[in-house]
């Protein structure tokens, strides 16, 4: 099968409309069996899906071996990566169903929900950093279901251009809680959102290649995390918790916020020491995550790797 590397750059536009075309197409036929069939039924294709990148997906595939051998301290069985591959493909499909509404499939348990209210209880919105780490999408979910108030993902324009392909071929309304950053509006359409009381949340692990980054200790090493969203929140002064939406497997899955920063009253000669614990304190929350929920990591590349070095393809 080819990759991008393969292809000659003049062909390199035309593989990748196809192959966006291709992806749009089965995502179409997964939702429309997902929710013809019902989940018990169509997750009998996820254990193909799983089988076919454990012993066929080699990148993947190594950095999944070596992330599980980093968390639990040993060589990881066969088993264990399968289950690793697995729970990322049920929170995929299970994508289908918290965009469709369909919260009724699932057992979902909420712990610091009162941090939330806490922090909204002014009226000026929140910022929700997560990581590629179980399911955004239950939170985004749940959060305009439990809390009616729409939770907004803050992403990039690129990868917002892809993400509502995707989204739009599970549930067009899904479309308008992505807020592109990179246009002349962007800082303006989001404080807008922040003082109508939204919630925000924005993936704070990856960055965009030439985005500046921090080494923090990670798991055991050093590994590099973007400046960009620390920065965001403190020049908009508000607070920000971590959010995790982790899959207990089943049905189950558990949401939970942990305080990050409050930048509020930061005033801007005191803003870069709160940044760097604002970043340290994420880091830190997300290895307890990981630690928690082991086989929740979807970062299937080398996390630790110099980001000049890591594949554009992993950056959203």
């Amino acid at each position: 099968m080819s990759t991008p590397a393969d292809i000659p750059p003049a062909a390199g536009a035309t593989w990748a409309n196809q192959t966006e075309r291709s992806s749009l197409g089965i995502m179409r036929l997964m939702v429309w069996l997902s929710l013809t069939l019902g989940r018990r039924l169509s997750r009998v294709v996820l254990h193909g899906i799983a089988s076919y990148f454990v012993l066929f997906a080699p990148a993947a595939g190594r950095a999944s071996r070596s992330y599980l051998q980093r968390i639990l301290g040993r060589r990881p069985t066969l088993a264990e990566r399968y289950r690793h591959v697995l729970a990322f493909a049920t929170t995929i499909h299970d994508r289908i169903y918290f965009l469709n509404g369909r919260f009724d499939l699932f057992d979902i348990d909420i712990v610091g929900a009162e941090l939330v209210d806490a922090a909204l209880a002014d009226g000026r919105g929140l910022l929700l950093f997560g990581a590629h780490l179980g399911s955004f999408e239950v939170l985004r979910a749940a959060g305009r279901h439990h809390t009616e108030r729409p939770v907004c993902m803050l992403m990039h324009e690129e990868n917002a251009r892809k993400i509502n392909s995707v989204l739009a071929a599970i549930n067009p309304a899904a479309t308008r809680d992505i807020l592109p950053l990179g246009q002349l509006d962007s800082m303006l359409r989001l404080r807008d959102r922040l003082d109508a009381g939204h919630l925000i949340g924005v993936l704070a692990d990856r960055s965009p290649s030439g985005e500046g980054t921090r080494s923090i200790p990670f798991l055991g090493d050093p590994a590099p995390f973007p400046n960009g969203p620390f920065r965001l929140a403190a020049m908009l002064r508000r607070p920000v918790l971590f959010m995790s939406g982790i899959y207990l497997g089943e049905n189950r899955y558990r949401i939970r916020f942990t305080p990050i920063a409050d930048f509020s009253p930061v005033e801007r000669k005191e803003r870069a020491a709160a940044i760097d614990a604002a970043q340290l304190a994420y880091a830190a929350v997300l290895e307890d995550n990981c630690r928690d929920a082991p086989y929740n990591w979807f970062n299937f590349f080398d996390f630790w790797r110099d980001p000049a070095a890591r594949p554009d393809k992993h950056h959203s």
